[in-house]
Parts: C-alpha cells; structure tokens; sequence
C-alpha cells in the first residue's frame, strides 16, 4: 500500500543542484514536491488553480526575486504558508519577507532536520486552525486572539502586536511568546522552550546543557524585535538556572541577565538562533 504523503510542497529555486537535492531528501520524508525554477511558472501554476500546504521561497532568482513572488501572490489572494530558504542572513532580509507576509525565514545552511521542524510547526498550526474553526462554529464563533496586557497575539495567522504595533517574529519565535504569554507569571524551562523549537528528544550540542544557549539567542532576538518599538519592553523575564517566564514587566533590572551573572549577549561560541 502506498504511504499518503504529508503535504503537498512547492520549492522555488534557481539553484538546480539544491533544487534537486532538497526535493529528493523531501520526498523520502514524505512530502510531495513540485519544482519551479523561477518565479513566474510558480505564479502561472497558482493562477492556473494548482495549491500546495507550503512554498519553499529562494530570494535570489532571475527576473523576478523572492520577495516579488510573495508580493504577487499575496495580491492575487493567495495565502499558502510561505518559508523563504536563502543563504541571505541579514535581519533587514528577514524582516522584509515577514513583512511581506511570509511565515519564516531559514538559511539555507541549516540542517534538513530544522527546516522539518519549522514545515512540521506550519501544518500542525493549519490543522489545529481548522479543528477551532470548527469548534468556534459550535460555539456561536469565539475569539482567534489572545490578549494579555498591551500584548496582541493574532491565531489565525501567527502575527503579534504590541500596542497596537506588529512585532515581526518568525513562527518560531511566534510560537515562544505564545507559549510564555499564555501561561502568564508562570516559569517557563529552557528545555521546553527548546523542545518546542526543536521538537521533544532532540540531542542539544555544547554538553549537556548546550541548549540554554540556543534559547537564550532566541530569547535576545525576540526581545530585541520588541524593544525595536517600545524601548522599555521588560515582559520577558528571567529565572535564574531554570528558564523564562512572561511578567508584568516590573523588573527592567533583570533583562538581558542569565543565570551565571552573564550578560545574555555573551552566548557560547556557535550557538545562534535557528
């Protein structure tokens, strides 16, 4: 019998040898994958009818880029879940293609397994949204956000504001903030948040406690995206050896300090932010 495929994936790159490399390594996890090697046979494939769970974006490509492709998908009405796959690392990429309407942004240097969690992420939240639109349709139609003080999360399609003002976090990083905001003034452990990043089990580099890092990186971004408009953001705070936990913002003091007195900007060398 054949095993029903997971998704059906779009891959749009220029790359032919990372096209063909990437879809293959797809293919033997269970995904069904249709190739593009540009922009405008993707649009043309959308606008002919054809759908996917989720396109895989390059930025770089001939005639039209990334960021185009998205822009004109999002103008003709099509929402299908977009991750951009790039070897572009800059913030001002990443903040462009969330911006734009994309629900994440990986490197192409990070591992086959990263990107699984990240597409894994993406169709569990698709399937959870149709379960609650169902469940919200037998309840007379119930609220798709969460709100906790000047704190906005949008569920139906992973946004953040704070007050009033979007916060353009990855979904991971959308996934972190939900996860401590809907537990308010309750401690939060570096593993669970790590696990929720990487999926549960998963062998942490650095020791064995080499994950506190990579969630201390995730930590710093998120709250830097968020100081970016309102400086005296302090709703993300610590707890010294064992995590994080999302406050009243009462103790500015305490930000950006780990556990061992550390500033958090001084991570273990080669841990960053997936």
């Amino acid at each position: 019998m054949t095993e029903p495929t997971i998704a059906r994936i779009a891959l749009v790159d220029d790359d032919d040898l990372f096209r063909e490399s990437l879809s293959l390594n797809l293919g033997d996890e269970g995904y069904e994958v249709i190739t593009f090697d540009r922009g405008e046979p993707a649009l043309d494939f959308f606008a002919d009818g054809g759908s996917v769970d989720i396109v895989l974006l390059d930025w770089r490509m001939p005639k039209l880029d990334g960021i185009d492709v998205l822009r004109q998908m999002r103008a003709r009405g099509i929402a299908t879940p977009v991750i951009f796959l790039t070897v572009l690392s800059d913030q001002i990429y990443e903040e462009a293609a969330l911006a734009g309407g994309a629900l994440d942004f990986v490197e192409k240097s990070r591992s086959l397994s990263i990107l699984l969690k990240r597409m894994r992420l993406i169709l569990d939240g698709i399937k959870g949204d149709g379960i609650k639109g169902a469940e919200d349709a037998d309840a007379g139609g119930a609220s798709t956000s969460h709100r906790l003080g000047e704190l906005e999360l949008r569920l139906d399609n992973s946004r953040a504001l704070w007050k009033g003002k979007r916060i353009d976090l990855t979904l991971t990083e959308f996934n972190i903030v939900k996860l401590m905001s809907t537990r308010p003034e309750e401690d939060v452990s570096y593993r669970e948040i790590y696990d929720l990043v990487h999926g549960k089990g998963f062998v942490a580099g650095y020791g064995p406690s080499g994950y506190r890092a990579n969630v201390r990186a995730f930590i710093k971004r998120i709250r830097q995206k968020f100081r970016s408009v309102d400086a005296g953001f302090a709703c993300i705070e610590n707890y010294p050896g064992f995590g994080y936990r999302w406050g009243k913002g009462e103790n500015a003091a305490n930000q950006g300090r780990d556990e061992d007195g550390m500033g958090e900007d001084m991570l273990i060398d080669g841990a960053a932010a997936d």
